[in-house]
């Protein structure tokens, strides 16, 4: 019998979103760290105030999210990690997320950007930071408490968070017609009581094994 040859595609790591159970996600990043997978959680300080004191905290920017590097042939070690609900994709197979966005991101945390997390938009004005440390980013202009921030967005989790940005520093981004006749790719709602931010995508999980 010839031997079998396997798909290249398989073996090259790329991004994936992975979903996993409430507030455990610093969890699962330390079992990630234990096991060597790369990985990413994008995190963002906020002051939470209490009665009696106040404190800054780091927290989850993307809540019940974060980011594994890996190939598809080893989606079964990231779904082994306690605390791991799903590997978020299309169909029956874990859907990539692009290099760019992922290094989107970690441009503006890696430059002390004032961020915090959005509600998700699909669209709106797509502007361009024309200068400073983080020109050539793109995202979408909205306004929050008087301020001009950039909004970015993870689509295929639905996320965004936003960023301050200076009105002088931002310039429009013309927008690319669709391609005549290309059908939009279709969803289905993830099957989760509960899950307010839950992708809308179909659910990638462990088989069982007999």
């Amino acid at each position: 019998m010839a031997d079998q040859i396997p798909n290249v595609d398989s073996l090259i790591p790329r991004w994936f979103a992975v979903y996993t159970r409430s507030r455990h996600e610093s969890t699962c990043v330390n079992q990630m760290r234990q096991r060597s997978i790369e990985h990413f959680f994008p995190t963002y300080r906020a002051l939470r105030r209490w009665k009696d004191r106040q404190k800054r905290l780091s927290l989850p920017l993307f809540p019940g999210y974060l980011f594994v590097r890996i190939s598809f042939d080893q989606r079964r070690s990231v779904l082994l990690i306690p605390g791991v609900v799903q590997i978020v994709g299309f169909g029956d197979r874990p859907a990539p997320i692009g290099d760019d966005e992922i290094e989107n991101l970690r441009r503006i945390l890696s430059q002390g950007a004032a961020v915090e997390p959005h509600r998700y938009l699909g669209v709106g004005q797509t502007v361009r930071i024309a200068r400073g440390l983080l020109a050539g980013l793109e995202g979408v202009l909205v306004r929050k408490k008087g301020q001009l921030r950039l909004l970015i967005s993870i689509e295929l989790i639905r996320q965004s968070a936003t960023i301050e940005v200076d009105a002088a520093d931002v310039e429009p981004v013309a927008r690319v017609a669709p391609t005549a006749g290309r059908q939009p790719l279709q969803r289905r709602r993830l099957p989760q009581a509960n899950l307010s931010l839950a992708p809308t995508l179909v659910r990638q999980s462990l088989p069982c094994e007999s």
